[in-house]
């Protein structure tokens, strides 16, 4: 479209300097004279008064002036080469046209400019200084001059002739721009697409300049880009009658589309994506502002065409990356990350919008294969950038991308997409074949890239994208085997794909059908040879970069050294198994995979005892003796890896294993089982005699009450049924047979019937503290379930129980009618101390040995814990020993006082507090400072025990502990400020009263009290009160908060001890964090609804 370059010295006037071709375009574009400053004259008028006026002032130039007489030539000689028409009635057009020519000139002269340069060589004495630039280079000040220039020219020369809905308005840009729309005069000639196709041209052709080309795609490529797509696929009314009614040739209409496709593909690919897509337009908009113009749909033509536009730009080389690029970049993210890129990277909206754009095949593709077979590759690119803001947004687009494809083509993505990201993992399962040429000892299969690379594709895939697709799951079953072996791998040293794998792992276990887990961990275990696993030729190693390479490993001649390998690694692999099942607890995997083994181990005792009873073998063939011989080692390696399995789970699962009532009766029924086959081989043992007693009780601990047992768990309960009365009837162990039948009864009559046995088994399993408590309650509630006691008095005993007490030791097996209330409760006297428990224990109060002395006081504060009404009857007398003992000068009885002290205080505030307040203030006369000191102790208890009701008790607390602020005695000052504080943390709003006189009491303490340990005190009062008011200081204190920030930097500024500094500049930083959150609150993105009446 554009002309080709003229050879600059074929007979071209002189070159003029760049410097006048610059002056001639500041002229066209100096400001207008004084009338256009008037408010009165439209600004329309100013505008053509403007552009005549420069027309006229640059014409001067050129015919008075004698050194523009070189410029003047050549613009005539461009001018004469020009093929488009350069003057017009209509100013804007003529204006146009001259600064098209000036930019004509200005490309010629920097051609000339830049083809006569002959650079220097370089001095080697100076190989630091710059090389000389070249003449045609611009300034910063001559790039701003073109670039307003160019944007006059597409403001005048483009946009007012592009048809309604191709770009964008001008009235919808500035107001400039609309009164540009008024001021074109479209019926001058020459006609409106003429002009378009004549700017397009003449931008185009300037723009084959390096440096005028970046000015002008830089900014203006849109509305260029809108020119060529109006003037070379717009489709005309009707077809012309004779040439001169056809405003733009069928030939130029072809130079247009070539145009086009040739800048499409010459710019930066994503701006050539995020002008089409803006080009291409949404859908219709509607506006209910008067004020707001409303842009007009882009034509059906114009929409088409984009489309075709974009898909060619996504099928070329690197076309997804320009695609996202430039979507995201459009969307505010930066270039290549930049400050709103991490908020793009978690908009999933525009993910899933390009991800529906890439996984859609678009209609120049041959067939959707053939387009996946182009896409995906350059989609498992957009995984591996290393820019970090960057790798997000693309990371993101890709995985939500991955996804969007296995959902709609399950079967091309699983071809073109899984496939390459398994490949490594692929090419080393024990089911693949290597080939005979990489069958070498320490040949590398899978390199440590390609490893990393494929550990993390599969982790941003799974686990990040967590959609679990068919395709998705099915795909990494057959890997999962190597998959796990890594994990195993890194498990034994350091390494950053560890939490990588054990993540993955988790999750597609999580995902997986319980059938299809159980048989994974199989495969893991070494249980289920089916289940594809690291080739045996195949071994894992750390490679020198920190990652992880797998080699062919080297053969081991040695058949000892080749076991005591074999074992040792199905060791780890065990440990490791049990490692990743302790993290599946709670889903219930664990528990599942856990009974599967123990009935694994219920088929080893068969199978053992099978063995016993079995003829030898016997056969003629060498071969089918070895094939027996093998089969039997085979056979005993699974039994001991059924056997270190379950030792490993038992040891590395917790008590929370099984996750609801069906696993646990899985559980006991695989302990019936083994119990029924042992005695069906007469092969019991002790271990097994505790098991099943075991299981047994946990069967009981369910019907006594610790859990809720509904309907449904009683039809899952008998399932036991026919195993119990096995037991009942063949086990040797009398008491095992009677729990088995008492069970077996209870399961029948879904709880309604209970026996002694039941509830002393249940009783057992919790391991409960004296074998006759455990036989006295039992009986009781049997006594009580015969009586016919009614329920609501046996609720009313229910609610006197103690809160630590079980549901098994209080109430009886559910019965049916009542699914969760208990039937009966335990009576209280069974649980309450005696009157020589209590005599004895307060004598041991007064013992002369320590130890006894301390364990009777901590048994008297645990029993005014509990609530012990015999002991509580007698508070008086516990508070006297007590008190008594806080005079002892042993660290553990008086501490074990100062508890009982605090926890009496505790039930009875109002009886004993204002004694210890009475205590605390009196002289030294009465008592001792260590026990004034050890009051205190106390005192700060009970504050923090009582909570918001401290605030009934505020004014002794608060006059007792001012007092003891001037008392003579340094350490009882310091106590009573410690108190002070505590007290103050928690009266939040009630401080307001007495505010100023603590207040003034602290700041009189930290200025002039001589003792160190007061001031310190004194400041740390200050940090705790700003600690527990914390954002209602700024309304408790706001009458002293000035003063206190005063007194914390003179602390800071004049105290000399540094711990009282430190606490200061707690204090102040407490005080900042309070005014900050004051000032600027933080932002909460909340709504706030009001319905009116």
């Amino acid at each position: 479209m554009a002309d080709p370059r003229r050879d600059p010295g074929s007979g071209a006037p002189e070159t003029c300097g760049l410097e006048q071709i610059l002056e001639a375009l500041k002229l066209l574009l100096s400001p207008g004279g004084s009338g256009s400053s008037s408010l009165q004259i439209p600004k329309r008028d100013v505008l053509l008064a403007t552009l005549k006026s420069n027309l006229s002032a640059l014409e001067d130039k050129f015919l008075k002036e004698p050194h523009w007489k070189k410029l003047k030539l050549l613009r005539e000689d461009v001018a004469s080469e020009a093929g488009w028409p350069q003057s017009s009635a209509d100013v804007t057009w003529s204006f146009t046209a001259q600064a098209l020519l000036l930019l004509l000139c200005l490309k010629e002269t920097m051609l000339r400019l830049a083809a006569g340069f002959n650079p220097r060589k370089a001095d080697p004495r100076t190989p630091e200084a710059a090389p000389a630039l070249s003449p045609d280079t611009l300034s910063i000040s001559q790039q701003k001059t073109v670039q307003s220039v160019l944007q006059f020219v597409v403001t005048l020369g483009v946009c007012p002739y592009l048809m309604p809905g191709v770009g964008v308005p001008l009235r919808c840009r500035t107001e400039f721009g609309a009164v540009v729309q008024d001021v074109v005069c479209l019926d001058a000639a020459p006609d409106a697409t003429r002009r378009l196709y004549a700017s397009c041209r003449v931008l185009l052709n300037v723009a084959q300049h390096a440096a005028l080309g970046s000015l002008i795609f830089c900014r203006h490529f849109g509305d260029i880009a809108a020119g060529l797509c109006q003037l070379g696929f717009c489709p005309t009314k009707r077809k012309p009658l004779n040439s001169e009614e056809e405003v733009i040739t069928e030939e130029e209409r072809a130079v247009s589309r070539k145009a086009l496709r040739d800048v499409l593909d010459q710019v930066y690919q994503p701006l050539a994506v995020r002008e089409l897509l803006f080009l291409q337009g949404g859908p219709p908009q509607s506006s209910t502002d008067m004020k707001t113009p409303v842009r007009c749909r882009a034509p059906a033509w114009l929409r088409r065409l984009c489309g075709q536009l974009l898909s060619e730009r996504l099928m070329r080389p690197s076309g997804v990356q320009a695609v996202v690029r430039g979507i995201l970049e459009g969307a505010g993210a930066g270039a290549a990350g930049g400050s709103d890129a991490e908020a793009t990277a978690a908009d999933w909206k525009k993910c899933d919008l390009i991800a529906k754009i890439l996984a859609s095949c678009p209609q120049q593709s041959l067939s959707p294969e053939d387009y996946y077979r182009d896409i995906c590759p350059q989609i498992l690119d957009l995984f591996h950038f290393q820019d970090k803001l960057t790798a997000r947004q693309f990371q993101r687009v890709a995985t939500t991308t991955f996804i969007t494809m296995s959902r709609e083509r399950p079967e091309l993505a699983a071809k073109y997409l899984l496939r390459p990201v398994l490949a490594p993992l692929c090419r080393c399962l024990s089911t693949a074949e290597i080939p005979e040429s990489d069958v070498v000892p320490g040949t590398i299969l899978v390199t440590e890239e390609e490893l990393s690379r494929c550990v993390e594709d599969i982790f941003k895939v799974y686990v990040v994208g967590n959609e679990p697709v068919a395709v998705l799951v099915d795909s990494l079953i057959p890997v999962l085997g190597v998959f796990f072996s890594l994990y195993c791998f890194t498990k034994q040293s350091v390494s950053h794909l560890r939490s990588l794998c054990q993540e993955t792992l988790l999750w597609i276990l999580g995902k997986l059908e319980r059938k299809k887990a159980i048989t994974s961990l199989k495969g893991f275990a070494g249980l289920d040879k089916s289940v594809p696993t690291l080739h045996s030729l195949c071994q894992f190693r750390a490679a020198t970069q920190g990652g992880i390479v797998i080699t062919i490993k080297e053969a081991i001649c040695d058949e000892d050294e080749a076991l005591y390998q074999k074992v040792s690694s199905e060791q780890c692999q065990v440990e490791h198994l049990g490692d990743l099942l302790s993290l599946c607890q709670e889903s219930g995997l664990a528990g599942d995979f856990f009974i599967f083994c123990l009935k694994e181990l219920t088929h080893v005792a068969a199978e053992s005892e099978a063995e016993l009873k079995t003829q030898p073998f016997s056969s003629n063939s060498l071969l089918e003796l070895e094939r027996h011989q093998t089969l039997l080692v085979e056979g005993q390696e699974q039994k001991l890896l059924v056997l270190q399995l379950v030792a490993v789970l038992c040891e590395r699962m917790s008590e929370q294993i099984f996750t609801n009532i069906a696993q646990v009766v899985e559980f006991v029924v695989a302990t019936l089982q083994r119990a029924c086959a042992s005695v069906a081989h007469r092969t019991e043992s002790a271990v097994e005699s505790q098991t099943l007693s075991m299981s047994m009780g946990l069967v009981a601990v369910m019907l006594g009450g610790a859990v809720q047992l509904k309907s449904s768990d009683f039809a899952v309960l008998k399932q036991l049924l026919p195993l119990l009365e096995k037991v009942s009837l063949a086990y040797p162990d009398p008491v095992i047979q009677e729990l088995a039948a008492d069970l077996r009864i209870t399961i029948s009559t879904h709880g309604a019937f209970s026996t002694e046995a039941v509830s002393v088994a249940a009783q057992s399993a919790l391991s409960k503290k004296d074998p006759e408590g455990k036989i006295e309650e039992p009986q009781q509630n049997s006594r009580e379930r015969y009586t016919g006691v009614s329920h609501g008095h046996l609720s009313q005993q229910q609610s006197l129980e103690k809160p630590n007490q079980t549901g098994l030791e209080s109430s009886a097996p559910l019965g049916p009618q009542e699914g969760s209330e208990p039937s009966t409760t335990t009576s209280q006297t069974a649980r309450s101390i005696t009157t020589e428990q209590l005599q004895e224990v307060l004598l041991s109060a007064y013992d002369p040995q320590i130890p006894t002395r301390a364990a009777a006081l901590r048994t008297l504060s645990r029993w005014i814990e509990q609530r012990e009404a015999r002991a509580l009857e007698v508070q008086e007398k516990l508070l006297k020993i007590f008190l008594e003992n806080l005079e002892h000068e042993d660290t553990f009885v008086y501490l074990s006082a100062i508890q009982g002290v605090a926890l009496l205080t505790d039930v009875y505030p109002e009886k004993i507090l204002l004694g210890l307040l009475a205590q605390y203030d009196g002289s030294k006369d009465k008592h001792t400072p260590e026990t004034r000191m050890k009051v205190g102790e106390v005192l700060m208890r009970i504050v923090r025990a009582l909570g918001d009701m401290v605030s009934k008790y505020r004014e002794p607390l608060i006059h007792t502990f001012l007092r003891g602020a001037r008392d003579p005695d340094s350490a009882h000052r310091a106590s009573s400020l410690s108190n002070l504080g505590e007290l103050c943390q928690r009266l939040d709003f009630l401080l307001g009263s007495v505010v100023h006189e603590v207040t003034a009491c602290l700041i009189a303490v930290a200025k002039t009290d001589h003792e160190v340990q007061v001031r310190r005190a004194a400041i740390h009062v200050i940090v705790l009160l700003l600690r527990g008011l914390s954002q209602k200081a700024t309304e408790v204190l706001r009458d002293v908060l000035k003063d206190l920030y005063h007194l914390l930097k003179h602390v800071v500024r004049l105290e000399p001890d540094d711990v009282a500094k430190l606490h200061a500049q707690l204090a102040l930083e407490e005080l900042d964090e309070i005014m900050r959150n004051f000032l600027f609150p933080p932002q909460k993105l909340e709504k706030k609804i009001v319905v009116l009446p």
